[in-house]
């Protein structure tokens, strides 16, 4: 500990040592390692040179003068010192290290992985992290936070922890602060491939293909078989419209591993997205009987909607519940699913209970401000007035080929999305990231201290800038349209923030939205366990709240934009498909064609807890599936 904390007093204490006993091998390994610690490598060579050659078979001297070579700038000589000690010990966590950094300094970048993927398979969990470790296991997010926090106070460099609050960013739906943490982890570690992997979860969530399939090409290359990399690959293939290739390789990973829980869990949701419900089904329950308490798995199947839990299901549920830890991710999801299985049972009140305690397990992992989504309200209705739009008449680009849906989940945009890309005209995309990281990139112009960059920083955007932001956007979402359709849809829902800026964008193009009775739409969103995002619905005020932000945003956009936005009541869509849909493909400047009224026979890709709902002809029977439990609604419909 001393020699770490004051290397100078270590080599003092050396000195004195060998001022008594001549030749002494501890304290003459001491003295060149506190030299080198003090920035003195020449000496810490001068030192350790003849008794590392007077002990060729020391793992621990060879060790001692890779570091001081390096340390000297003598990086090919360091690493056939590190190579000798690993000879004679290739368990030596440090010299992996040491040989990982001499690599990346001299550009070799698939070497640095190889020799840091051996240091991370050796190298023992820092025990100072424990606390952390078993708060991030339990799900308690702001105290792993805290935690790690204050450990890099006194550890700024400490990788793994790095990497473990990039985590705590990620699980709490905070990709950005995710994202910021691995990098700053990769800065320090560029061969922790745990780290790199995490940063491409990251990225796969923000849709930033290109990155994410350039960050897994260098994980593969030192592991090829890894089925973690692979999966996600499988995923990141999808989003860009090679569904084909994504099913043959998770194809080949579950044949390969039909061990492996989570590999069956992500085939599944693949076939579910693909309109295969059949193979998800036999995926996720493939899944459970390899691993019976996978509350993954049991809410996989009550995500699929249109499938029903039978009364041995039921009994599994309950008595699983009953067993699990409170706390943890898998307790959420066995709640949920549940909640489920009584709702099918027609047990409303045990069902809404389940709901709830889920929900408050959920919300009190992660932080969400409703009041900030209040704030940015107000700010749009002060900046998007009708003069600030009518001095930017003519602005943006005029092509139609956009077509953004807007509004809250489950408010049956999945639906109109589906009828719109059932049109040979216009081609389904998915909730694209493209319009927000714009958002953010504005946003980020300001101070941070300045917390109300947006959307002020609009106001002092140019014509030719606005022009810029929009042919921006298009060769982004080029990714996204495999087919090369006139129209595309973003349906984006969170895009009703942001219509001040899309209208400047894209003054001609279509913006719709998809609207709900509230309560149906706010209850559906409690019920539901969204996989990222969406962090205002585990709360039934909050969401009540949050809806009454949206409606009021989108009433000011009515008042200022009149006619611009095309809405869409689900229960009247229910009620007269063929007149609604009629009325939005006139308002697209689309000619009706009947296909859009077949929506369920499409086979495109669909990326939604809607996907199972949207391959059946419309019905009538969720419309007021609420009702049973309104009851218990009370601070929603408040």
């Amino acid at each position: 500990m001393r020699l770490a904390a004051d290397p100078a007093a270590a080599a003092q204490t050396a000195v004195a040592i060998l001022a008594r006993i001549p030749g002494h091998e501890g304290a003459t390994l001491l003295l060149s390692n506190a030299c080198r610690r003090i920035g003195d490598p020449s000496k810490a060579l001068a030192v350790l040179e003849p008794l590392a050659a007077a002990h060729p078979s020391s793992t621990v001297m060879q060790l001692e003068l890779g570091r001081a070579l390096a340390s000297a700038g003598h990086d090919p000589q360091a690493e056939d010192a590190l190579r000798r000690a690993l000879a004679l010990d290739s368990g030596l966590a440090d010299a992996w290290q040491e040989l990982a950094a001499i690599r990346f300094r001299g550009g070799d970048e698939l070497g640095g992985d190889a020799a840091y993927l051996e240091y991370v398979k050796l190298a023992a969990s820092p025990p100072e992290l424990a606390d952390a470790e078993s708060a991030l296991a339990d799900d308690r997010l702001d105290t792993a936070e805290t935690l790690l926090t204050q450990h890099l106070a006194q550890s700024p460099r400490d990788a793994v922890a790095m990497r473990m609050l990039g985590e705590v960013g990620t699980r709490s739906g905070n990709v950005i602060m995710a994202e910021r943490h691995l990098r700053d982890c990769l800065r320090i570690a560029p061969g922790y491939s745990s780290a790199r992997y995490d940063l491409a979860c990251a990225l796969h969530v923000q849709q930033r293909t290109d990155e994410v399939l350039e960050l897994l090409q260098r994980l593969l290359v030192a592991e090829s078989a890894n089925v973690a990399y692979l999966a996600l690959k499988a995923q990141t293939l999808r989003l860009i419209g090679r569904t084909e290739e994504a099913l043959a390789l998770m194809q080949g990973i579950v044949d390969a591993n039909p061990g492996d829980v989570s590999m069956w869990l992500i085939f599944g949701d693949l076939l579910r997205e693909t309109g295969e419900q059949a193979g998800a089904v036999a995926a996720y329950r493939c899944s459970l009987s390899l691993d019976p308490s996978s509350g993954e798995a049991y809410w996989s199947l009550a995500n699929l909607k249109t499938f029903r839990f039978g009364a041995e299901d039921l009994t599994s549920l309950s008595d699983l519940v009953a067993r699990s830890p409170r706390l943890g991710p898998n307790r959420v999801r066995l709640e949920f699913a549940l909640g489920k299985a009584l709702e099918d049972a027609c047990d409303y009140g045990d069902s809404f209970r389940h709901y709830q305690i889920g929900n408050n397990l959920v919300r009190g992992s992660m932080a969400y401000a409703p009041d900030a989504v209040t704030t940015g309200v107000r700010r749009s209705e002060d900046m998007y007035t009708p003069r600030f739009f009518a001095e930017r008449a003519g602005w943006g680009v005029g092509q139609r080929s956009p077509v953004f849906i807007v509004g809250l989940p489950r408010s049956g945009s999945t639906l109109l999305e589906q009828i719109l890309a059932s049109h040979p005209d216009v081609e389904g995309t998915r909730e694209l990231a493209d319009m927000l990281h714009i958002v953010r990139d504005l946003a980020a112009r300001s101070s941070a201290s300045d917390t109300s960059a947006y959307p002020k920083v609009v106001g002092s955007l140019g014509r030719a800038e606005v022009d810029a932001l929009a042919h921006r956007y298009l060769a982004q979402t080029r990714a996204h349209r495999v087919l090369g359709k006139t129209y595309f849809v973003d349906k984006m829902l969170t895009n009703f923030g942001h219509l001040g800026l899309i209208h400047l964008m894209f003054p001609n193009a279509p913006i719709i939205d998809a609207r709900r009775h509230p309560l149906a739409c706010g209850f559906s969103c409690f019920k539901q366990l969204f996989s990222q995002g969406s962090i205002f619905s585990y709360n039934l005020a909050e969401i009540g709240r949050y809806y009454r932000d949206y409606h009021e945003l989108m009433a000011h956009m009515d008042a200022v934009l009149p006619g611009r936005v095309h809405r869409v009541h689900y229960e009247q869509l229910v009620a007269d498909p063929e007149a609604e849909v009629r009325r939005l493909l006139d308002y697209c400047g689309l000619p009706f064609n009947k296909q859009c009224l077949r929506f369920h026979e499409s086979k495109r890709a669909v990326m939604t807890a809607s996907s199972e709902q949207v391959r059946t002809p419309i019905y009538t029977d969720g419309v007021n599936q609420w009702r049973h439990f309104e009851p218990w609604l009370g601070p929603l419909a408040e």
